[in-house]
């Protein structure tokens, strides 16, 4: 009989009411700054990453081998005979492919590795999607086989307080970070089929990017009925009220406030971060 394991990385924010709810297995990334290092969510939160974001800036790192090896052998223990592992997109980390190397060592345990590409709380939709469907009585090739039908119904927007983290971390993907900042610009950025950021639409100012996103969640909202989910990055009032507005459309199932990003997002998306993900139901 199959027992079926759940694996995430903790850039998924994933809540603690579901990691223990469904004994989900969450692997935290690296913070590191040059005299320590952290373990994201563990023992640093966001509120400290972002303090020290301008005088003494981190970088980050993947969970070290030896945790990854350390998961397995807790299935193995637990008598799991399969594991899906949900990762953040790998156009952003290395994590997706680290974690399919160390799955091959053991054979014993069935491992399907979904490449969200997303992140933050596409990851979440999609772990506790498949906890749900493994609840109902679904087979391992069932829950693998709904994975990539639910990347289709989610989308991601965020608002960038400032470029400069981005192009530090190197995950500017397909959003021109050196003419957006010098014009001024606001992009408001997505994450293409691939996983990879883009510029979505270009905006002039903050507060014309707030209005822009919530007129491109508005656009979404008059087609489709969704949940909302919304974090942010030392934003949390504008991010309130945007939550707010959505709240105002009959379309939004939904309207779920998460709060801060993860600490490892945090050090790659900056202060004035805004995330919103609309989640198309069917």
């Amino acid at each position: 009989m199959e027992k079926i394991a759940l694996i995430t990385d903790s850039a998924s924010d994933i809540t603690k009411e579901l990691v223990l709810k469904y004994n989900i297995k969450v692997l935290p990334f690296k913070i590191i700054y040059r005299d320590k290092e952290f373990s994201d969510g563990i023992d640093i939160t966001s509120k400290e990453v972002y303090e020290t974001l301008e005088s003494n800036t981190p970088t980050t790192s993947l969970p070290s081998m030896a945790e990854i090896e350390g998961v397995f052998e807790s299935l193995k223990a637990e008598g799991y005979t399969h594991a899906i592992a949900v990762t953040i997109s790998s156009k952003l980390s290395g994590f997706n492919n680290a974690i399919k190397l160390l799955s091959e060592e053991y054979p014993e345990i069935k491992t399907y590795v979904h490449d969200s590409k997303s992140i933050s709380k596409g990851e979440q939709i999609l772990i506790e999607e498949a906890a749900k469907m493994i609840e109902a009585g679904k087979n391992f090739d069932e829950v693998v086989a709904e994975l990539p039908k639910i990347n289709e119904r989610i989308k991601i927007f965020f608002v960038i307080g400032t470029l400069e983290y981005l192009i530090r971390g190197g995950r500017l993907g397909k959003v021109a970070g050196t003419i957006a900042q010098f014009l001024h610009l606001k992009p408001i950025v997505s994450v293409d089929e691939e996983g990879e950021y883009y510029t979505y639409a270009k905006v002039r100012g903050r507060k014309q990017s707030l209005h822009k996103i919530k007129d491109i969640g508005e656009d979404i909202l008059n087609n489709k009925k969704c949940e909302v989910f919304l974090m942010h990055g030392e934003a949390e009032a504008e991010t309130l009220e945007l939550a707010e507005k959505f709240k105002e459309n009959s379309n939004a199932v939904s309207v779920n406030f998460g709060g801060y990003l993860s600490p490892v997002s945090g050090v790659h998306s900056g202060p004035g971060f805004i995330g919103v993900l609309f989640y198309e139901k069917e």
